[in-house]
C-alpha cells in the first residue's frame, strides 16, 4: 500500500506549539512534495458574547465589530506571511488563509473542502483541569476530521495521568 499525501493543512494560533506543528508540516510537505495550507481562524466573538438584561451587550461593542474583525484578519494575514521564509515559500506550493468562526469547526470545514490528506496541529498540553474547563481544539479536530490528524505536543511536555 502506498501512502499519498498531496494536501497538508496546518492550522495555527501563532503559539510556540503551533510553530512546532508547522515545522512538522513543512518537513512532510518536502517529503511528499505536497501542497501546504496554513490556516488561522479568527474567533467570531460577536455571536458568543453573553447578552445581559434586555438584549444589550457591552456598550460600543457591536458598533465596531466589523471593523474589529477586519483588523484581526489583516493582522492574521501579516503574521501568516512571517511564519515561513520567502525562499521556502517560493520553492514550495504554500497558501495562507484566514477564516472566521469557531476554531475547530472552521478547521474541519476547511480540511473537508480542500480536501486535505493530513492535518498537522499543535496541542497546548494543558493539565486536566484546564483541559476540562477550556476543552481542546486539537481533540475536537481529531474527533471530527475526515482525514488523519497528526498532533504535535509542546517541547518538554510531560504526560499527566488523568
Amino acid at each position: 500500500m502506498s501512502l499519498t499525501i498531496k494536501r497538508i493543512l496546518c492550522p495555527t494560533d501563532f503559539s510556540e506549539t503551533a510553530g512546532r506543528a508547522l515545522e512538522y508540516a513543512c518537513s512532510l510537505t518536502e517529503k511528499f512534495n505536497a501542497e501546504l495550507h496554513v490556516l488561522h481562524v479568527v474567533r467570531d466573538f460577536a455571536s458568543e458574547w453573553p447578552m445581559y438584561g434586555e438584549g444589550t451587550v457591552f456598550p460600543g461593542y457591536l458598533e465596531n465589530i466589523e471593523e474589529h474583525a477586519q483588523n484581526l484578519e489583516i493582522a492574521a494575514f501579516n503574521q501568516l506571511g512571517e511564519l515561513l521564509s520567502h525562499e521556502w515559500t517560493a520553492a514550495h506550493n504554500v497558501t495562507f488563509a484566514v477564516e472566521h468562526g469557531k476554531e475547530f469547526v472552521e478547521i474541519v470545514r476547511f480540511a473537508r473542502e480542500l480536501p486535505a490528506d493530513l492535518i498537522v496541529i499543535g496541542t497546548h498540553g494543558r493539565g486536566v483541569i484546564a483541559h476540562t474547563l477550556l476543552g481542546s481544539i486539537a481533540e475536537k479536530v481529531v474527533q471530527k476530521a475526515s482525514c488523519p490528524v497528526l498532533t504535535v505536543k509542546p517541547d518538554g511536555h510531560q504526560f499527566e495521568l488523568p
